[in-house]
């Protein structure tokens, strides 16, 4: 019987388990720069207390997304390759849907990740030369550089999934 080359499969979910731990380890080094910001760092403090916010938010998400991603991902990458092995209509009945909505949340994660960043952006901008405003300053700097963060490390993780969603859909016409 002929065997079809299912390695895509496992390339992209240890690219997806690699990703997840990076989005970990920013996750928690965000956590505790905001920690560190919010009760520690006593010059600037309403700067570094307004940088803390979004350090502490979009890291927490971060951390919480990778943590989730990278223990689940070993075993869903061992259980799709193994359903595709032995039942390849399970592609195009589970996995090819799966995909398109993977793809169409990169679409929402990447508009709201540059809105993020603008307003970021535009509050640092702003609030710069004001120095009784400095909370404003921290919070949009460091919202800006969060969600330029984000966005660069999901514009990898939705190159790597549109490979293998093409890799999905050849499988699915080729059985």
């Amino acid at each position: 019987m002929f065997q079809k080359d299912l390695s895509f499969v496992h390339k992209y979910f240890i690219g997806e388990k690699q990703e997840s731990l990076l989005f970990l380890i920013v996750g928690i080094i965000a956590v505790v720069l905001a920690v560190v910001f919010f009760f520690f760092l006593k010059s600037n403090p309403a700067f570094f207390k307004g940088a803390a916010i979004p350090l502490f938010v979009v890291g927490l998400l971060l951390g919480v997304v990778g943590y989730t991603v990278y223990a689940r991902s070993e075993q869903q990458r061992k259980d799709v390759a193994y359903e595709m092995g032995i039942n390849p209509r399970f592609v195009q009945g589970k996995e090819l849907p799966r995909m398109k909505t993977v793809m169409r949340n990169f679409v929402i994660y990447r508009y709201t990740e540059i809105v993020l960043a603008v307003i970021g952006i535009v509050l640092f901008l702003y609030f710069r030369s004001n120095p009784g405003r400095s909370f404003y300053t921290g919070l949009g700097l460091t919202l800006a550089v969060m969600a330029i963060i984000a966005l660069s490390a999901d514009y990898f993780a939705e190159k790597r999934g549109a490979v293998y969603t093409k890799e999905l859909e050849n499988f699915a016409q080729a059985k």
